[in-house]
């Protein structure tokens, strides 16, 4: 995505004074890590990364207390005794940092900075996907009460040209020593770099201005960004949020689903309530094949793939009378058309009539885990088929955003790396 309209319509991105840990008052740089807070599976995995470190950082994006209240002022407690310890500490300048992230074949490498929060009407920032009211308010609270970006989110953007730009600053940036590096228990390793030359900065300065983003993973943390700037008029770091830039055109990121988790519906019920309106068919496992089955499905139109009772029930071939009945016909044909929005409007509002509440719904990115939970506690899942990048671009452009958790762009930046404290500018 580009556009050559005026620097000051483009992307505005300016260094920080990281936090950072300091790695001699810690066991290792990779058992502070997280995953991003709505990716960490809980309880297991909180409790997990919790072990692994006293200062994990998920004690910071997920603390546990008895009210809410109680958690955004922990965290705060914590940011400001481990920052007092010397377990965090501010980088000596201001800088833009080059991350990059790598397992196997897969490279990805982008700029790290606190971006200029543009309205929504500008189009500078687009979203794809709508979000939780109840979820915005916590990680504002959260925001509020510590004062701190404490993870960046993902944006994407277009660009593909390696001479001139960001991409030659980086290119540059990685023949020198990295400022950190660690391989974390997914298999990731991950180093980072700092940008402090001023020519540097100029020329991704001048590079980004020309260019719009997509949000790919942070939809929340958004339009919380949004509203803690509008809480905060006067110019200064409130106007500005903790974001991860990435060009696909040169680093491509793969797109994968999030999975639904629908409690107290057994697998038996949800698939009495579709029989006549869906085609339901038993597809033979393990995991990888039934969703090789998914796959096959969603190539001709919507499909979902049931699990929790130890088998999977492919449905798909939906009755058209029926989605023209329940699905809205004021969007376009390729949002009516997506799996997340039949979900949603069809099969959750429509047959299984369940609030999308976190009473009732819990969103899991992660395949197994997903199964794994629906079997342990006799409820469904609700496995989806990815959405293509293109379909998700092209909605964004027209203004129109996804039903919310539709897809989870990856890989994601690991949580811990750096920090921005609002205290600091």
């Amino acid at each position: 995505m580009n556009t050559t309209g005026p620097a000051d319509k483009g992307l505005r991105l300016i260094p920080f004074r990281g936090l950072r840990y300091v790695p001699e008052r810690i066991g290792s740089l990779s058992a502070v890590t997280s995953p991003p807070y709505d990716v960490v599976v809980r309880p297991d995995g909180l409790h997990h990364l919790e072990s692994a470190d006293p200062h994990n950082i998920v004690r910071l994006i997920l603390p546990q207390a008895t009210t809410p209240a109680d958690r955004h002022r922990q965290a705060a407690s914590t940011l400001e005794e481990w920052l007092s310890e010397g377990v965090l500490a501010p980088d000596p300048e201001p800088a833009l940092y080059v991350y990059e992230q790598r397992r196997g074949e897969l490279l990805q490498r982008g700029v790290i900075g606190a971006l200029a929060l543009s309205a929504p009407a500008d189009g500078i920032v687009l979203p794809h996907e709508d979000v939780m009211p109840d979820v915005v308010a916590d990680r504002a609270a959260l925001m509020r009460t510590t004062a701190a970006n404490l993870e960046p989110l993902l944006l994407t953007y277009r660009k593909g040209d390696e001479t001139s730009g960001a991409a030659a600053v980086i290119e540059r940036t990685i023949s020198r020593s990295p400022l950190l590096a660690t391989t974390t228990e997914d298999g990731f390793s991950h180093r980072l770099w700092s940008v402090t030359d001023p020519g540097d900065l100029a020329e991704i300065t001048d590079d980004l201005a020309h260019h719009q983003a997509l949000i790919a993973d942070g939809h929340h943390r958004w339009a919380t960004y949004l509203r803690l700037r509008d809480e905060h008029p006067v110019p200064g770091p409130w106007g500005y949020g903790l974001v991860l830039l990435i060009d696909t055109a040169r680093y491509p990121l793969q797109v994968r689903s999030i999975h639904r988790l629908l409690h107290g519906l057994p697998v038996d019920r949800a698939v009495a309530a579709l029989a006549g309106s869906f085609r339901i068919r038993t597809v033979d496992g393990p995991l990888p094949e039934a969703l090789d089955a998914l796959a096959d499905a969603a190539a001709s139109g919507n499909a979902f793939l049931l699990a929790g009772d130890g088998r999977f029930q492919l449905v798909d071939r939906p009755d058209p009378s029926l989605l023209a009945r329940t699905v809205p016909a004021d969007r376009p044909a390729a949002w009516r058309s997506l799996d997340a929005t039949v979900l949603h409007a069809t099969l959750l509002d429509h047959i299984w009539r369940i609030p999308d509440a976190p009473e009732h719904i819990a969103y899991i990115h992660d395949t197994e885990a997903a199964v794994s939970k629906a079997e342990h506690d006799g409820s469904t899942a609700v496995l989806m088929h990815p959405v293509r990048e293109d379909v998700v671009r092209e909605l964004a452009l027209q203004g129109v955003t996804m039903p919310r958790k539709s897809t989870s762009f990856g890989p994601k930046p690991a949580t811990g790396l750096v920090l921005r404290s609002l205290a600091l500018g």
